[in-house]
């Protein structure tokens, strides 16, 4: 069969980004407000997903996540768009149970590399423990993917990205720089190891370390995806009215990222990202103009951000080491009282 590029086929330039928030909260101001007592966590704090309660132990946790291809082979998409669903349940700090996938195919590509698009989201359904169950499909000119994901947690035990308190530690459980890496894979120009780390990065599940998670007082958490490690801290900032101070010389960065940042390979999503974004946040002189790149850098299927007593940070990075997370997790800031801005970043600012 002739080998199709799949992302000449995304309008998109990079890493897959979701829609502007600005975009979208202005959209979604609009609309009408539901409310219900079982309703425990709604629109309010642009959490990773809805939670619905059915009784005091049990609690329902929907999300839905869907993208163009950001890498070209058929299985691969299928396993990131998965893992990148599945990471809701788990910023959450649930278990997935059910899916569906949703998929946008165009009918000219016929059904072979349909076929291993969805065998790569259902390996990682059966791998993160949960059933697939169907779906529902359109014809598009453009591929895309992704899947509704239905998942239990203890209501009692929700995560969510408005508990962040001062005094916390921000802990990252996967290194940043998907959007950039994947934009230079495009342009030809990264090495197959560098495009083999993006790819391990983004298929990797939060699964590992949600469960190692699990066993600590967890604050707040999020999933770090589209909107960067700015937009997400962000999120969680304004729905704990704190402000986080992220130190740029502890992040956990995938290689050659930044070495690519600085001949301009960018994805569209980091420049949507910064115009959004930067009113909030305040870069030190120590920030160059790579690093920046690197903080608004949309991410695809990213890690954990949590929020947590520092008194426990390093007993949970040995635990995520002990459990075999195959990705690389650091402490890379502190939560403090509201600030004059939300978030604070440049190296040693801690």
């Amino acid at each position: 069969m002739e080998s199709i590029k799949l992302t000449k086929m995304s309008k998109r330039a990079g890493c897959a980004a979701k829609l502007a928030p600005g975009v979208l909260a202005e959209v979604l101001g609009k609309l009408p407000k539901f409310t219900s007592e079982e309703l425990l966590v709604g629109t309010e704090t642009s959490d990773d997903a809805a939670v619905y309660r059915i009784s005091e132990e049990l609690a329902v946790i929907q999300t839905l996540d869907f993208f163009p291809p950001m890498v070209d082979d058929p299985y691969t998409f299928g396993q990131i768009a998965a893992a990148n669903a599945l990471s809701d349940i788990y910023a959450m700090g649930g278990e997935p149970k059910l899916a569906l996938n949703i998929v946008a195919y165009p009918n000219c590509l016929g059904s072979q590399v349909l076929g291993e698009i969805l065998a790569g989201g259902a390996d990682k359904v059966r791998e993160a423990g949960a059933v697939l169950a169907g779906g529902h499909s359109i014809n598009d000119e453009e591929p895309k993917y992704g899947m509704s994901v239905m998942g239990f947690v203890d209501p009692r035990k929700i995560w969510t990205n408005a508990g962040a308190k001062p005094g916390d530690v921000l802990l990252l459980t996967k290194p940043l720089g998907v959007g950039i890496l994947n934009t230079a894979v495009k342009a030809e120009l990264a090495s197959p190891e560098e495009e083999a780390a993006a790819v391990a990065n983004m298929t990797c599940l939060n699964k590992t370390a949600k469960e190692v998670l699990s066993r600590y007082p967890i604050h707040g958490c999020t999933d770090v995806t589209g909107f960067s490690l700015m937009g997400h801290g962000l999120e969680m900032a304004k729905g704990a009215e704190v402000s986080l101070l992220v130190d740029t010389g502890k992040l956990e960065i995938l290689p050659g990222v930044l070495e690519y940042a600085a001949m301009g390979l960018v994805p569209e999503g980091t420049y949507r990202n910064k115009k959004f974004q930067k009113e909030d946040v305040l870069l030190d002189a120590s920030v160059t103009e790579d690093v920046e790149d690197l903080l608004f850098d949309p991410q695809t299927s990213g890690g954990l951000l949590v929020s947590v007593e520092e008194a426990l940070a390093e007993e949970i990075l040995r635990e995520l080491k002990a459990a075999g997370l195959p990705t690389r997790a650091a402490v890379i800031g502190r939560v403090t009282e509201k600030r004059e801005k939300y978030l604070y970043a440049g190296r040693g600012i801690l």
